[in-house]
């Protein structure tokens, strides 16, 4: 077992002198003067972890790197870190990827058994497979794995790897080299995941997700056993799933499988997002290619054209899944309004007893209710039961789904039948008219009016303008917490101040888009005209204004001067801003800053002998980014003194900024500013 001891021996004979450990002391009072992301004071604990992020490299690190790192395989290392709390383990992990400051070694120091979340998203240099077989052995007891971005990974080793991690309950593979032997790896082993992300793996086809839907083997779906991915652990060796007994679904809330490749067949993940849809119960949020199509395939009971990809694949058919997706339904809405009605009148008890009676079993009453919707006693039946009839009889029942993502216009309709309950959507329109004439806009308008008042969450990617999208937004606009639009199109009438009006709630904002092809010149007019009324929002906490340029374009042409009013009215109406991105805006900024500052002056001057001040725009800023930008130095110095928590500022490619401004900036000031 490692010993950790100072880099320096005691017998060294080196003496520390008082005027050196003065300094000491007083730095480390100046340290407890620093404050948090959030402008808050840090704990003592944030403290700590702060000192022993600037020692781990030249003590515990080094030490180990020296003497152990490519010398011995140690299960467990008993040091220092190994008498942390996990959740603290945790959070030095975080604060040394931030840093980018946590390197193999230290990596090797922080895994210890207590550890129930390792993100390492930030550094997927370091995943290896010898890290993969640390992780495997020492932290069996994960909860939360995220090794996105991790491409040198083989599939074997995730394989082995998850067989030993079977307490997860999130993982994320993105963009790894994730295939359909991991998938069922994970169907098998990680029996409690509540949340799978594997966005990216392009080595993954839709058909390779079917094992998370339980039933079947699989076995002739073209898919091996497993069973020659032996865990670390003898003792955890996997169960050939040819010879296993057909499994329940894992309890996954959350499914992301965007981007992953492609099917055999064209109707491939279409098939395989609806056969998902009726076998995970619990889904809530799923991101997957088809999944609108599917919807409208649930909807209608179009069942029969997916025949031919379930035999293909050896999974029980959709007709069949759809019958034990409404019996499942039933049965868990027989017992909510067992538990919630005991004390029902006696004659409902009465009448319940001897329809159950008439009926026989549960399963036979549920298929006399199939065979026989139009009898008007089982219909009452149904209806007190809470189960919605059609008038052809046919039964109405939802899906759990709150949020998804890879929808288009044309399956809006049944997503809002199958799923009433929906708060995020994320839409892809194409620019056209349908057979009525009626645009996209306007669809989109009419597919949100069923989640009208309870939409949380809106993104919309649209290649048309973006005033085609303003009938949308005033449907759903009223309620929507976050907004974010992608690649529309700009001219100088588009009218921005109407979105901000329609989405008063709004806490982040992002519109990329194309600047204005016809230039728009400055009006005096609209320099003059009052600012009051204008529509704000206070609750704004992220703004992204991005136009899109080319490349050996220096400077923005400034095309959408108006835009200034609309910029002016968002910064000074959004106290609570903390991160602000505009990017190679098609009109001038810094006169914008100037006077949402000169306001800020006035306010101050106004209210000098009150206490109750108004909150100050710009002054919670965090990051700001305004490359492209016709920002000066001065208004960015300005800036940083109204903004006390202000920590990185992007001002690449502003052409007012000279490299001696810029250097002189780096001495004075404590923010980084990234300049080029």
């Amino acid at each position: 077992m490692p010993l950790f001891r100072p880099s320096g021996g005691r017998g060294s004979g080196a003496r520390v002198r008082p005027r050196r450990k003065r300094r000491m002391n007083l730095e480390w009072m100046g340290s407890c003067e620093k404050t948090d992301e959030d402008g808050s004071v840090l704990s003592l604990t944030r403290l700590c972890l702060l000192s022993l992020a600037d020692n781990m490299k030249e003590v515990w690190v080094k030490d180990y790197a020296d003497n152990y790192l490519d010398h011995y395989f140690f299960r467990y290392i008993m040091g220092p870190f190994s008498l942390l709390p996990g959740d603290l383990v945790e959070e030095l992990t975080c604060l040394l990827c931030t840093r980018k400051q946590l390197s193999r070694a230290a990596l090797h120091l922080l895994l210890v058994p207590q550890l129930r979340g390792l993100s390492l998203e930030r550094c997927p240099g370091l995943v290896t497979s010898a890290l993969c077989t640390h992780i495997a052995a020492r932290c069996q007891g994960l909860w939360s794995l995220d090794l996105s971005g991790a491409q040198q990974l083989p599939s074997k080793v995730l394989c082995e790897t998850l067989c030993c991690l079977s307490a997860l309950r999130s993982l994320s593979l993105a963009g790894t080299p994730c295939d359909k032997f991991v998938i069922t790896t994970i169907a098998h082993r990680c029996r409690l995941l509540r949340h799978l992300d594997v966005s990216r793996c392009h080595f993954l086809s839709p058909t390779a997700l079917l094992p998370l839907g339980g039933g079947n083997s699989f076995s002739s779906s073209g898919c091996p056993s497993v069973s020659s991915f032996q865990c670390t652990s003898t003792s955890q060796s996997f169960i050939s799933p040819s010879s296993s007994a057909p499994l329940s679904p894992p309890p996954l809330s959350s499914l992301l499988a965007l981007d992953i490749g492609f099917g055999e067949q064209e109707g491939d993940p279409v098939a395989a997002a609806a056969y998902l849809l009726l076998s995970l119960p619990c889904l809530e949020r799923v991101a997957m290619e088809g999944v609108g199509d599917a919807c409208c395939l649930i909807q209608h009971r179009e069942f029969d054209q997916t025949n031919e990809f379930t035999d293909r694949e050896g999974v029980p058919r959709l007709g069949v899944v759809w019958e034990e997706w409404r019996h499942r339904q039933g049965v868990g809405w027989t017992k909510k309004q067992e538990g919630a009605g005991a004390d029902e009148d006696k004659e409902e008890e009465e009448e319940e007893r001897i329809l159950w009676e008439g009926y026989g079993s549960e399963s036979e009453e549920y298929a006399s209710r199939i065979e026989c919707p139009s009898c008007s006693q089982k219909q009452t039946e149904e209806k007190r039961r809470g189960r919605v009839l059609s008038q052809s009889g046919d039964e109405r029942l939802s899906l759990c789904l709150r949020d998804v993502t890879g929808l288009s216009c044309d399956s809006l309709d049944s997503l809002s039948r199958l799923c009433p309950n929906i708060d995020s959507v994320s839409v892809n329109l194409d620019d056209y008219e349908d057979a009525r004439g009626r645009s996209q806009g306007s669809l989109l308008a009419a597919g949100l009016q069923t989640w009208s008042g309870q939409l949380r969450s809106l993104s919309v990617h649209y290649s048309g303008p973006l005033v085609d999208l303003l009938p949308a937004l005033q449907v759903a606009g009223s309620s929507l917490f976050s907004l974010t639009l992608e690649g529309v199109k700009t001219s100088p009438r588009t009218p921005l101040l109407e979105v901000i009006g329609a989405c008063p709630r709004l806490r982040d904002l992002l519109i990329s888009a194309e600047p204005p092809t016809t230039p728009q010149e400055e009006d005096d007019e609209e320099n003059q005209r009052d600012d009051r009324g204008l529509p704000r929002l206070p609750n704004l906490c992220s703004l992204t204004l991005k136009f899109s340029y080319e490349h050996g374009q220096m400077k923005p042409v400034m095309s959408w001067m108006s835009l200034k009013r609309a910029l002016k009215c968002l910064l000074s109406g959004s106290p609570l801003l903390e991160k602000l991105s505009l990017v190679s805006l098609p009109c001038p900024l810094n006169c914008v800053l100037q006077d949402v500052l000169r306001t800020v002056d006035l306010d101050l001057h106004l209210f000098a002998d009150s206490t109750d001040l108004p909150p100050k725009p710009l002054g919670r800023l965090r990051h700001m980014d305004l490359p492209r930008t016709d920002l000066k130095m001065i208004t960015l110095k300005n800036i940083i003194q109204q903004s006390k928590g202000l920590k990185c500022v992007d001002a690449s490619y502003c052409w007012q900024i000279s490299q001696v401004e810029w250097l002189g900036c780096e001495k004075w000031s404590k923010v980084q500013v990234v300049w080029m």
